[in-house]
């Protein structure tokens, strides 16, 4: 399920992009997908739904669009941010809350569907990075460039995200290890690290962001060094 949001306090507006989405999504067969509509940021704000892609104007009473994104932003929300917007000018501010493209009012047709391939095939491609975990009867997605570090205490294992929270579910190391990509080091028997966001390492301790420290094996440290060598490399810096 693809779930739209339009946020936009023209009447006209909400309807063409409304419109726009279902014709798009008929025409390529799609049928798993809603469209919710708002007339202003703060219900899309106090909406509890997790929207794939958000349509947003840009001149709004306030929160104005721009000031809508940043919060979206600000709570770790992973939306496809595309604003809507007469001032072509205003697409600079775009780029400070990762807003995904920008289209101009009137809409054109021909640029809105290319917007839209562009925004499908992003979410497949996140998908396919995206870990999904059993918790109790329902499950949870975890986004692989979220998670900062793995560690397994017990018959759990704790992902440790970027923004401070941890996710626990019943699993060994191993099978996470099999899981995720490249990216992520067994630097310990008990923990598995992703190496965006290793800082360094000194006396058998991975330096972390957040001023965190994890430990890594003696025999592994070598290891590590060259694998984020590498890391660097395939990432170009």
């Amino acid at each position: 399920m693809i779930k739209f949001a339009v946020c936009d306090d023209e009447p006209l507006m909400v309807r063409a992009l409304a419109a726009h989405i279902e014709n798009y999504m008929k025409e390529k067969q799609m049928t798993a997908y809603s469209v919710t509509c708002f007339s202003h940021g703060q219900p899309l704000l106090e909406a509890d739904d997790g929207f794939d892609v958000i349509f947003l104007d840009i001149c709004m009473e306030q929160p104005d669009g721009m000031e809508t994104a940043r919060q979206l932003r600000r709570r770790g929300d992973r939306s496809l941010l595309i604003f809507v917007t007469v001032l072509e000018e205003c697409v600079f501010d775009a780029f400070q809350v990762e807003a995904y493209d920008f289209l101009l009012k009137p809409l054109d047709s021909t640029r809105f569907q290319q917007t839209m391939d562009r925004a499908l095939k992003r979410l497949d491609q996140r998908a396919a990075r995206d870990l999904v975990i059993r918790r109790g009867t329902g499950c949870e997605v975890v986004p692989l460039d979220r998670i900062v570090y793995g560690e397994v205490l017990g018959r759990k294992v704790y992902l440790h995200k970027n923004d401070g929270t941890v996710v626990d579910y019943y699993s060994r190391l191993e099978d996470l290890e099999r899981r995720v990509d490249g990216r992520f080091f067994k630097c310990h028997r008990s923990y598995l690290v992703n190496l965006d966001y290793v800082r360094g390492c000194q006396d058998g301790q991975v330096m972390l962001p957040r001023g965190e420290a994890i430990p890594v094996s003696r025999l592994r440290e070598r290891a590590l060094a060259q694998a984020l060598l590498h890391h660097m490399r395939e990432r170009g810096h």
